[in-house]
């Protein structure tokens, strides 16, 4: 920002917004991991099959994922404040008969429908924020809010789920969305500004289809080959995703009003920390060994595994919090390398962790990395949205999103097939076990040496990362500063 620039600064409103923006943040993420807890009591009372549970648990991401960026467009013509309002109202309508479910398939259709509403929600609170917060260090700070907001409730979902099944019955999971949402419903008109871009993107119902095309069988495919390794549907699904991807972006280029503005990608700010949240999503894949280390090595029930895993849930908030006040001070590229040495240093503890348990190395570990994952994720993504105009934030917000479950679903599968891999190779078995009983200690070996190898990985990927932030983002001052003249 030059000092010939007046960016009116948010008040009192804009923050009573920040507020309430975070409630639908916050259940956003924890309906995607509440869930786990309460999968086998929907097995013993609906009959739910093991492959009827997946679909329970994965539908609600696939809808996100999938309907992100038409979403996206939708708010710009309606109205980004509108469409929340709107997918709150759904949101809490498909909550109340999830709840009172009385199939597995009814289960399904209404979390698939959670997750139409959930995909209103995500891109909606992201660009009001831009709007609201147009002065670059508020801008930051809010970003920040919204991501602590986010990781907190992916790390409380577990918690609450435990809590809730132990006075209450699987249903109550669900309800859990209804207050808070009717809660929105009050004081958003009252707090939250109106926006729409008249000359936003048009709504092509056959860039809508393409776009689901693109972004369903990709992520289909990758948890899949995450499961079971490489086979002939999940990869095939693969394939298809990115053909229909490519014809996408093809129809975009084409269109004199695309639904998705390309033009973002030759915003170097933008492309950078788009690039940077996205393939961070991949070291995200090897939580997955730390969640069957923590159960099946340590021997945590899911509720105590959770508890072990809040330290380093709230580190990250922290750290989150922490990082737009050193963007103030310091060049952003050097922050976010230096949070990514500390988080490469935090997954090099963790491929000491041995198959005798142990827990403290483990947990130390993950604190380290949680230091250092504030600025890399906060700074990435405000960077991101905050260079870019307000006409242009729902587009980028979309994009934002979207790139955040391809990298996460991409590092599940990658990261998967790794350590499965390696556990296959050190215990000569075919399958990872199941959490019944002692395990042989060569089973508890392999186990670990699967996490090793996935936060070796991990390490690595962090490294190319703070070099990669050096090098495209150089040119980004510190937060606030002046350019020169």
């Amino acid at each position: 920002m030059t000092s010939a620039d007046v960016v009116a600064r948010a008040g009192r409103r804009e923050y009573a917004g920040l507020a309430v923006l975070t409630l639908p943040t916050t259940l956003i993420s924890l309906d995607m991991s509440v869930l786990y807890l309460a999968l086998p009591h929907l097995g013993a009372d609906l009959g739910a099959s093991s492959l009827q549970q997946l679909w329970i648990t994965d539908v609600y991401g696939f809808m996100v994922a999938g309907l992100l960026i038409t979403m996206g467009t939708i708010g710009d013509r309606i109205g980004r404040r509108r469409l929340l309002l709107i997918g709150a109202a759904a949101f809490s309508v498909a909550s109340v008969v999830a709840a009172y479910s009385t199939s597995p398939e009814m289960l399904i259709v209404t979390r698939a429908l959670l997750g139409v509403a959930g995909a209103t929600l995500m891109p909606s609170t992201l660009t009001l924020i831009s709007t609201m917060f147009r002065d670059p260090r508020q801008h930051g700070m809010a970003i920040a809010v919204w991501m602590a907001c986010f990781m907190g409730g992916l790390a409380l979902g577990p918690i609450v789920g435990g809590v809730l099944l132990e006075h209450f019955w699987w249903g109550s999971v669900f309800l859990l969305g209804v207050p808070v949402m009717l809660l929105l419903l009050v004081t958003g008109p009252a707090v939250l500004p109106e926006y729409r871009n008249p000359a936003g993107g048009r709504l092509d119902p056959v860039s809508v289809l393409l776009c689901l095309g693109t972004v369903l069988p990709l992520v289909y495919g990758l948890k899949e080959i995450s499961r079971d390794g490489v086979r002939v549907l999940p990869a095939a699904a693969v394939v298809a995703g990115l053909l229909a991807g490519h014809r996408f972006v093809r129809r975009q280029r084409a269109s004199a009003e695309p639904m998705l503005d390309l033009r973002l990608f030759g915003n170097r700010t933008f492309t950078a920390g788009l690039t940077i949240s996205t393939i961070a999503g991949v070291m995200a894949g090897s939580q997955l060994f730390v969640y069957l280390y923590l159960q099946l090595v340590a021997g945590l029930s899911p509720l105590d595994a959770a508890l072990w895993l809040l330290p380093s849930a709230l580190v990250t908030i922290v750290s989150l919090q922490v990082a737009p006040l050193l963007a103030r001070r310091f060049a952003p590229a050097r922050v976010m390398a230096a949070g990514l040495v500390l988080v490469a240093a935090g997954y090099v503890l963790l491929t000491r962790v041995d198959g005798s348990g142990s827990l403290g190395l483990l947990i130390t570990g993950l604190v380290v990395t949680a230091v250092g994952i504030g600025p890399m994720a906060g700074l990435s993504m405000g960077l991101a949205l905050g260079s870019v105009r307000p006409d242009q934030a729902g587009s980028a917000a979309a994009m934002s999103e979207t790139a955040g479950e391809f990298g996460i679903a991409a590092g599940v599968a990658v990261m998967g097939v790794i350590g499965t891999a390696i556990y296959r190779h050190a215990a000569d078995a075919d399958q990872l076990p199941a959490p019944r009983g002692e395990l042989a200690a060569d089973v508890r070996d392999a186990l670990a040496g699967a996490l090793n190898g996935t936060a070796t990985v991990s390490a690595v990927i962090a490294v190319g990362l703070g070099v990669l932030a050096l090098a495209a983002l150089r040119h980004v001052r510190p937060v606030g500063a002046e350019d020169p003249p």
